[in-house]
């Protein structure tokens, strides 16, 4: 066996742990118990429908969504993954309208812990891949075993020490990264255990492909719509025209595009002007992947990362991808906009 097929995520994590003499081990346990999740999430997404786990429950949530029975699953899963361990002071998840505390017979650590539970789960019931993204930060607010507060949780996507997604689909891969590299490993079902299967990821600089839901066009920024003509038409120079390549579940869209190229684009739109997307529990930590492996994450006009929180649940248009491409959609809009005469 190669040498790569060898190397497990707990003895990836511990490597990269010795690089950094100052680490306390305390955000490698961490990772290890989201490790843990995982694998609990993987089995059940693979036997949902044996189970009586795919459909709604009936309820809705924060954002007015119909909750399906495998979110709440996920979401329940990470909290008692996480909850014990001494390493966190709060968590939050999209599922929650409120942060959510540690219980008082645990310990307080350090760290804050933000989570999409099940990302692209109406697509469960068509057996299409769904995935779990995770955002970890440093507490904000005194430590000192002090419960943790929504101040820690509203930072900057830049203040991030980590962030990872889980992919369930074929295979179930899990992508994480500390701001050093970019990192997946591959489910093997046989030894339970996730296995590195791509080292240190870089996005391509180049690339044929876009990903969205062409179907909101009528709805979209006159810049976007001038984009999207643009990578449509033929020009052999700049690689023209491009391959619309969208799944609908943005974990399984960005992992292709960050393995192949491409840009991922959820833009604002007459209907939702300030996007779709989650700042906290999708575009930062997606962005931060992105952007160590060699991208761009903009929400059309700035930086991601750089943007201010003000809400657990705030939205945000979201371009993300290699450089190239998210500098020119950012320059179709910007242009746009200098065009459009003062009311």
């Amino acid at each position: 066996m190669a040498e790569q097929s060898l190397m497990t995520i707990q003895r990836h994590i511990l490597e990269e742990e010795r690089k950094h003499p100052q680490a306390t081990g305390e955000l490698s346990a961490l990772l290890s118990d989201l490790v843990l999740a995982a694998k609990i999430i993987s089995l059940e997404v693979n036997k949902a429908g044996l189970v009586g786990i795919i459909g709604y429950t009936g309820s809705t949530n924060i954002q007015g969504e119909q909750v399906r029975k495998l979110d709440v699953f996920s979401h329940e899963v990470l909290f008692k993954a996480m909850e014990h361990g001494g390493h966190l002071c709060v968590m939050a998840s999209e599922e929650e309208e409120n942060i959510i505390p540690i219980p008082q017979n645990f310990v307080k650590g350090k760290y804050v812990l933000l989570f999409d539970p099940l990302d692209g789960s109406s697509n469960i019931d068509a057996n299409v891949s769904v995935g779990t993204i995770f955002s970890i930060l440093k507490r904000v607010t005194p430590d000192g075993g002090s419960d943790g507060t929504l101040q820690d949780c509203l930072q900057p996507g830049l203040k991030q020490v980590a962030a990872g997604y889980v992919l369930y689909g074929s295979s179930t891969i899990l992508v994480y990264t500390t701001g050093h590299g970019v990192y997946g490993f591959t489910l093997d079902p046989a030894l339970g255990e996730f296995l590195l299967s791509y080292n240190n990821i870089r996005i391509p600089a180049a690339s044929k492909i876009y990903s969205i839901n062409e179907g909101n066009y009528k709805y979209w920024h006159p810049g976007l719509k001038k984009y999207i003509k643009y990578l449509q038409e033929e020009d052999e120079k700049s690689r023209r025209p491009y391959s619309s390549r969208y799944i609908g579940s943005m974990v399984a869209d960005i992992h292709r595009n960050l393995l192949y190229g491409g840009i991922f684009m959820y833009p604002a739109d007459s209907r939702n002007p300030n996007g779709k997307l989650r700042l906290l529990y999708e575009c930062n930590p997606m962005a931060f992947i992105v952007e160590s492996a060699g991208g761009m994450a903009s929400d059309g006009k700035k930086r991601v990362l750089e943007l201010m929180p003000e809400s657990l649940h705030q939205r945000t248009p979201f371009f993300v991808g290699n450089k190239e491409d998210v500098q020119m959609v950012e320059k179709f809009i910007a242009e746009e906009e200098v065009n459009v005469p003062a009311v």
